[in-house]
């Protein structure tokens, strides 16, 4: 591959949009190239990187036992209608209509569609258990895509779904899938952990994420530092290292605090922490208020407040929306006293005594606040935010917050497919039962960036080995040299005889523009072809990952770089 022929249009300076390094990088290295906002095309490097990426994939799920198979991307409404998604899903669908007024949607998942092609085959016992993947460009339609292949609205993705006939059979899959994801992530060159995590709106009874820690990851992660306790915050559990409220209660007091409305005024206010002060945040579900209230020095979990819940339909009660309730003294709303509002209460106000809360009445808060005599925590969740500190609920650790960027999700469906899709097998009887399913997802674009997140310095990207587009490039500094010429296309013959791909870098341009592209593209070795050659019959190599220099003798440098190569990261 000649970069004089192919489309590798390397830019120096960094696109305006490019929130991230993987952004940046890929862009800048010209590897892709936007094509709308979150849709992007993949040049041939990218492509190459890509495939690398989803053939190790692909090798990991086969050796697991799984088959692969191509679903359509367009699906129809009706199994998504069956199980209650068409409408769940909500605006991230893309839906459309053919020209007989058939609705479709470009499919974000394809439980559904796989499902129906079960349900159909009515297997029986003996045709189980299965399981099935695809590698398949996917479309989701981001309210914000940001940072590239890492929120796109059009991703690559590799979706395998089991069939079973008991639930021991799901969990040795499961495990199976658990296993077959590490693998992945350990052959990309990526640094993962795996944490319990909510299932959304894919459902099923239990979830794990293969996350891999990034200061860019959107998800918080929990890690306990004396076990192997790992959760996403999105559900994980707690128990607080302070305990809020244990004060003497004393007579209630009503305090005029005129316009405070934030925990910190409040608390400034009365002289007292955050740990005194109950916290209240309205939500709008249905139409209707709801009223949680968390510890002052928390935040509200709006993921464990919808598990709560059962639905994802609310939101922070907006402006416009305080005039519909007159009676809601917004900003000064406590428990005490509070009526005809669905109240939700966070675990940890059980038993408070000697705290602070609204009034009800607006300027005003009341203090000397006690659990049961003046009001009852009733109904009564874990749906306060972790904190760094916090206690491990398994062994009483210290707990550690980090970031982390979700490159595959494993669940444990149960029934909520099948069922709905009316998905049955015969058992040993004849009696006819629903099948059994589990879900495997890993996103590949997404992957690929993450190795570029990983792996990179100042100068541009650093690719390991196994997911390098190729393994070499070529430099040669005098392409009027008819010699380095001849050399360049001998060395290159002689590694592609030995299963090398070679990018070989023939354009007419100054060495420094050439090293820095090297240096952007990141392949891991490059061998420079120059001067030397001349004088004492070597060409240098770089091994791009470590900055390695070595001079190999012309007559062995194909055998030299093959061992560099079997070295490298």
């Amino acid at each position: 591959m000649r970069f004089s022929h192919v489309t590798v249009p390397t830019l120096r300076e960094k696109p305006a949009d490019a929130e991230t390094a993987s952004h940046e990088l890929l862009i800048r290295a010209g590897m892709m190239r936007p094509a709308a906002a979150g849709i992007y095309s993949f040049l041939p490097l990218g492509a190459l990187a890509l495939a690398r990426v989803e053939n190790i994939v692909r090798d990991e799920m086969n050796a697991a036992g799984a088959l692969e198979v191509a679903l359509p991307t367009l699906h129809p409404s009706e199994p998504w209608i069956q199980s209650g998604r068409w409408q769940a899903y909500g605006p991230e669908m893309m839906r459309m209509k053919d020209r007989q007024g058939r609705e479709f949607c470009l499919g974000p998942t394809a439980e559904e569609v796989i499902t129906s092609i079960i349900a159909r085959s009515a297997p029986s016992y003996r045709d189980l258990p299965i399981n099935l993947y695809q590698i398949q460009t996917k479309f989701r339609d981001e309210i914000r895509p940001r940072f590239g292949l890492m929120r796109g609205r059009e991703f690559r993705m590799k979706d395998a779904y089991s069939f079973h006939t008991s639930e021991e059979d799901l969990d040795r899959e499961f495990k199976a899938m658990y296993g077959a994801y590490v693998s992945i992530a350990k052959r990309c060159s990526l640094e993962t952990s795996v944490v319990e995590a909510a299932t959304g709106l894919i459902g099923g009874s239990e979830s794990s994420e293969f996350m891999v820690p990034s200061d860019i990851g959107e998800d918080v992660l929990v890690h306990c530092e004396s076990c192997d306790y790992g959760a996403n915050a999105e559900m994980e559990k707690h128990r607080p290292a302070i305990k809020m409220g244990e004060a003497a209660a004393g007579s209630l007091e009503e305090v005029h605090t005129p316009g405070m409305t934030s925990i910190e005024e409040v608390a400034g206010f009365m002289k007292t922490a955050q740990t005194s002060v109950i916290k209240c945040v309205l939500y709008v579900s249905g139409n209707e208020p709801v009223a949680v209230f968390v510890p002052g020095y928390r935040d509200v979990s709006e993921s464990k407040l919808a598990m709560h819940l059962g639905t994802d339909d609310f939101h922070p009660m907006r402006e416009d929306e305080i005039e519909r309730y007159p009676d809601l003294a917004v900003g000064f709303v406590g428990p005490v006293g509070l009526d005809g509002v669905k109240t939700v209460f966070d675990s940890e106000l059980k038993g408070v005594k000697g705290v602070i809360c609204g009034a009800n009445r607006s300027d005003y808060h009341l203090r000397g606040v006690e659990e049961e005599r003046d009001f009852n925590a009733e109904p009564l969740f874990d749906v306060a935010s972790v904190q760094e500190g916090d206690l491990c609920f398994k062994c009483g650790g210290a707990l550690k917050l980090s970031r982390g960027i979700e490159i595959g999700h494993i669940f444990k469906l149960g029934l909520k497919y099948s069922e709905p899709l009316n998905a049955v097998f015969s058992d040993k009887s004849g009696e006819l039962k629903p099948i059994i399913m589990g879900t495997y997802g890993i996103g590949t674009s997404r992957m690929l960036a993450t190795v570029v997140e990983q792996h990179h310095d100042e100068a541009g990207i650093k690719w390991p080995r196994a997911v390098a587009p190729l393994p070499v490039e070529i430099i040669v500094l005098g392409t009027e040299d008819a010699k380095q010429v001849e050399t360049a296309l001998k060395l290159q013959a002689d590694l592609k005889d030995r299963g090398l791909g070679v990018l070989y870098d023939d354009r007419d341009l100054s060495p420094g523009i050439k090293f820095n592209d090297a240096d952007l593209v990141g392949l891991p070795l490059q061998v420079v072809i120059g001067k030397k050659l001349a004088s004492d019959g070597t060409v240098d190599v770089k091994t791009r990952y470590t900055g390695l220099k070595s001079a190999f003798e012309v007559e062995s440098a194909a055998d030299m770089i093959t061992r560099a190569l079997d070295e490298a990261p």
